[in-house]
């Protein structure tokens, strides 16, 4: 197998890692703040073509040619050297945009994209709701075209950072008698308006990043739809592929667990480290052995991707996989940790110092089997259209 770039794309790395070591100084003492310089990097790094590679630059973006080997180079280099990529802050850049994208009008693209990029415009998304979660299909908020408005009721939740959100893109039912896949459209709508409340929800970790959304006569423009009418769920298709592709990726999970080893060297167990113990050898090596195999996989895919084939249900077994590996080395951290594991960090993110930062990534770990793609709804869907088993056991 050859793993290499060849020439041509040696010396695009050489171009990229020279522009970031320029450009990129996270330690400057100037007066600037980190905020500016990520922005102030951020533009640079687009009009040199390297940022936001498949936005027009009428909407803000370098608009590059597809070429993935490229893109692939240029996400090494700036991890390297731990520059800004993308912004990623919130719903819009990831979702939203390369939504609006492929199904927007013109005007929308003109008006949302370029700020949502730049982080003057911030969204939240609405899907889910208490009785559809990964049924989303049985959503029952509701929008009625009064005149020139869509006029919204009903309730969302588990909404990422609704209290700090200008704008939400939502799911809605317009057409209440159609079959339930068909009857729904996909809005804009402007958060700081009468008829929204937003109810932050305090998360196992005690954090209170989700949000429940009550809405009694929202409105939103009729030209605020995103799609045709009755449409929403085709458009909700492409916002929910590049979720799942967002999902934190394989360089979070290699440092993640270079820190888990990190910590079973620190730990003392009867009088010697934790890691000359064979049982805890034994899982550290079979999750080093599990990352190899997802890096190879990540490899797999990405040939596909160049290679201009459909990938399938491939990246639906990348996800599952991630979430299951970071599971287990949470619970490894759990045991490592013992009866400390039962003192709550003061901080509640994953910054916390030390020891204390592997409580709140063990229950960030029961959160990862949920987003973006349930595990059990995941599995069902690899197991009906990847390999035909059928929906039901059959009684015989």
């Amino acid at each position: 197998m050859d793993l290499s770039f060849g020439t041509e794309l040696d010396d695009f790395r050489r171009e990229v890692r020279s522009f970031v070591a320029e450009h990129w100084k996270p330690a400057a003492a100037d007066s600037q703040s980190r905020e500016e310089r990520t922005r102030r990097f951020r533009e640079l790094a687009t009009a040199q073509g390297y940022l936001y590679r498949n936005v027009p630059r009428r909407y803000g973006g370098s608009e590059q040619p597809p070429d993935a080997l490229r893109t692939e180079v240029i996400r090494e280099e700036f991890v390297r050297a731990r520059a800004p990529m993308e912004n990623r802050k919130g719903a819009g850049v990831s979702l939203l945009v390369p939504t609006l994208l492929e199904w927007g009008t013109d005007w929308q693209k003109d008006r949302f994209i370029a700020p949502t990029l730049r982080g003057d415009l911030s969204w939240c998304q609405g899907y889910s709701e208490p009785n559809a979660g990964s049924d989303l299909a049985s959503l029952r908020t509701r929008a009625e075209l009064v005149a020139d408005e869509w006029v919204i009721t009903g309730q969302k939740i588990w909404t990422s950072y609704a209290f700090k959100a200008d704008y939400m893109f939502i799911l809605v039912r317009t057409e209440p008698q159609a079959p339930k896949h068909q009857g729904i459209s996909y809005l804009l709508l402007n958060m700081r308006q009468p008829g929204i409340t937003v109810r932050p929800l305090k998360q196992i970790t005690g954090k209170s990043d989700f949000c429940e959304v009550f809405l009694d006569g929202a409105r939103t423009p009729a030209d605020w739809i995103v799609g045709a009418r009755g449409e929403g769920w085709k458009v909700s298709k492409t916002t929910l592929r590049h979720e799942r592709a967002s999902n934190r990726g394989l360089d979070f999970q290699e440092a993640r667990f270079r820190d888990l080893i990190r910590l079973a060297k620190e730990t003392q167990r009867d009088g010697r480290a934790a890691i000359e113990d064979p049982e805890v050898r034994q899982r550290l090596a079979t999750v080093e052995g599990s990352l190899a195999s997802m890096r190879y996989s990540a490899y797999r895919q990405f040939s596909l991707d160049v290679g201009g084939e459909d990938a399938g249900l491939f990246p639906l077994l990348r996800k599952l996989y991630s979430s299951n590996i970071a599971a287990e080395m949470a619970r490894i951290a759990r045991d490592l940790l013992d009866e400390d594991f039962l003192i709550m960090p003061e901080q509640d993110d994953e910054s916390a110092p030390g020891r204390s930062k592997w409580v709140h990534t063990y229950f960030t770990s029961l959160i990862l089997a949920i987003a973006g793609g349930s595990s059990n709804i995941q599995r069902n869907i690899i197991a009906e259209r990847g390999l035909g088993l059928p929906r039901d056991r059959t009684e015989s």
